[in-house]
């Protein structure tokens, strides 16, 4: 295996670790908010970030799970080949 190729990230890879990773902390995101005061929920955010989601529903958790695994995938469309480009 040449270095170019050992350097080269995989899309499937990276999109998948990106995604489980966001939905993740999404999920991590709304058990604080279930066990904190409400001046410390990250509802708010939420909402600008994910259209759709709406704060304790169970279609909003559906949307916003979804939503955040997306946007995993979307950074590594975005990002493998923009880092392979240079490698």
């Amino acid at each position: 295996m040449s270095d170019t190729t050992a350097n080269k990230l995989s899309i499937k890879r990276v999109g998948m670790a990106m995604s489980l990773f966001f939905a993740i902390s999404f999920l991590a995101c709304i058990i604080w908010g279930l066990i904190t005061p409400w001046s410390m929920h990250m509802h708010d955010a939420w909402v600008s970030l994910l259209p759709g989601f709406v704060w304790l529903t169970p279609i909003g958790f559906l949307i916003g799970l979804v939503e955040s695994y997306l946007y995993g995938w979307w950074i590594a469309l975005i990002f493998v080949p923009l880092y392979n480009r240079f490698a």
